[in-house]
Parts: C-alpha cells; sequence; structure tokens
C-alpha cells in the first residue's frame, strides 16, 4: 500500500512546534502533509489499527503498529525528539 495515497486522515504529534496553540494535535493540510514527506527521515510513522484491522485491510510500508488499546501502556515505545504521524 503506498503511503502517500493510503492515508485518508493524519494527525501529527511531537515536537518542532508542530502542535496546535493549545498543544493538540496538528491536523494536517494535504499540503502540509507532502512538505512533511519530502523528508521522512524525520517522521515517525505510527499506525493505532488493531491487529483485526491491518489483518482485513494490510498496513502501511514502515509504519509502527501499536494498537489503540496498547497505546497508553506503551507510550514509552515513542520517540520524544521527532513528529509522529499516525494514521
Amino acid at each position: 500500500m503506498n503511503r502517500r495515497t493510503a492515508i485518508w486522515s493524519v494527525t501529527l504529534f511531537g515536537a518542532g512546534g508542530l502542535f496546535a496553540d493549545d498543544k493538540q494535535p496538528k491536523k494536517l493540510s494535504n499540503a502540509e502533509l507532502e512538505k512533511l514527506l519530502e523528508d521522512e527521515k524525520n517522521l515517525f510513522f505510527l499506525d493505532v489499527r488493531e491487529p483485526k484491522e491491518i489483518e482485513e485491510l494490510g498496513s502501511y510500508q514502515g509504519y509502527v503498529n501499536i494498537p489503540m488499546s496498547q497505546l497508553e501502556s506503551r507510550l514509552g515505545e515513542l520517540p520524544k525528539d521527532r513528529p509522529i504521524l499516525t494514521a
């Protein structure tokens, strides 16, 4: 699955002033996403879908899967030094 065509909605968490003013995750426009994807090495790609969803729909190449139901207990696995792009 091609990451550039498969992402329907993305949210960005993380470093570098990419949060909205109130420190909430920022919804990205298509143009903002394209700009970020130009330098993919600086992003952490996170797939928060459950295993059954991935089994049915497939995964995105390069994404790390931490299901939403496990996210709180696995926060230590997320980088603190770069933006996290979720799908």
